[in-house]
């Protein structure tokens, strides 16, 4: 690979009251081979004990024979997985990253993952590898973003059967590795989402200026364990009130980015609220086997119409260069 194309390259971790799973992770930041030059980790205004994780974390990193420098960016308010990754995304941009590897604070790094990744690095600025669950089976990924449905859609088969790389047009922030260039183009993830839509809308954003490759690469490990029902084309996890809320509620927003950039239909997407609202729906009875929940999906669809109502919506900028602020740290 390239010097040039190598480049300063950050892990950018947002976690949130999970001290024990960023503890996790951040060991294994530590095996990473060749290592990272730096990580930013979004503390979004936790209550738990993960200021002092990140603390060990410092000292940890910071003892090995190449010491990686740790910078905790701290959030006044919990401000979600969207919030959290546009906020570590520009704190990474401010500290000179290149290349920036984002995920969540309940995986961890495969040890070779970033020389795995290196080759891709070569001809792409937006990558997404693969990742193993916490049973260490490959975890299934929906892999393509339909535009007049506007949901995400699995592909069927093997889409590695004969070639290591795979066309896609949505990100996933468990795992995506952005170029500066790619973040620069498209603005900073937009924290309104909060939670849900933001990386698939993200990676759908980015793939409208340049190519977005999933690629043959383990370089993850899903830590958490979740309840999991297998579809045949794709797999259902269990999820929770506020992801319901959200995965509703973020249609409205994910309409906006649609129309802005003359890909929305009213059909095509009100069919795609409509089974959005049915997958949610099959999940709570076959996957959490229980109609609890049912009240948020209601909530968050009447809330999505508000937004797809409002006539003053901007989306996220691009980022002149030089741009970036600092925070705490």
């Amino acid at each position: 690979m390239s010097l040039q194309r190598r480049g300063r390259f950050f892990i950018v971790i947002t976690t949130f009251n999970r001290a024990n799973y960023l503890a996790g992770l951040m060991d294994s930041v530590a095996a990473l081979d060749p290592a990272p030059d730096g990580v930013i980790v979004v503390n979004n205004a936790s209550t738990d004990s993960t200021a002092s994780v990140i603390g060990r974390a410092r000292e940890q990193l910071a003892a090995l024979p190449l010491p990686i420098p740790v910078v905790e960016h701290q959030l006044e308010r919990n401000s979600g997985g969207a919030g959290g990754f546009s906020a570590g995304v520009e704190r990474a941009l401010a500290e000179g990253a290149q290349w920036m590897w984002l995920m969540d604070d309940d995986v961890t790094c495969v040890p070779g993952a970033i020389g795995a990744f290196g080759p891709w690095m070569d001809k792409y600025d937006v990558l997404v590898g693969r990742r193993y669950d916490a049973a260490g089976e490959p975890f299934f990924w929906q892999h393509t973003f339909n535009t007049f449905l506007g949901i995400p859609l699995p592909v069927r088969g093997d889409v590695f059967a004969r070639s290591n790389e795979f066309t896609t047009n949505v990100g996933c922030f468990e795992g995506i590795l952005l170029h500066e260039d790619a973040v620069r183009a498209a603005g900073l993830p937009d924290p309104r989402f909060f939670l849900n839509w933001d990386d698939t809308t993200y990676g759908w954003l980015m793939s409208l200026q340049r190519p977005v490759r999933y690629v043959n690469e383990f370089v993850l490990h899903k830590a958490r364990a979740q309840r999991s029902v297998d579809l045949g084309i794709r797999h259902l996890n269990d999820s929770s009130d506020l992801s319901r809320y959200y995965v509703m509620r973020n249609r409205g927003l994910l309409a906006h980015y649609l129309r802005i950039h003359g890909h929305f239909n009213a059909f095509g997407f009100g069919l795609g609220t409509a089974l959005t609202a049915a997958k949610e729906l099959v999940r709570l009875v076959v996957v959490e086997k229980t109609l609890r929940g049912t009240g948020r999906l209601l909530h968050g669809w009447r809330e999505s119409r508000r937004i797809m109502a409002a006539n003053d919506f901007e989306p996220m900028p691009a980022i002149v260069r030089g741009h970036g602020r600092a925070g705490n740290s």
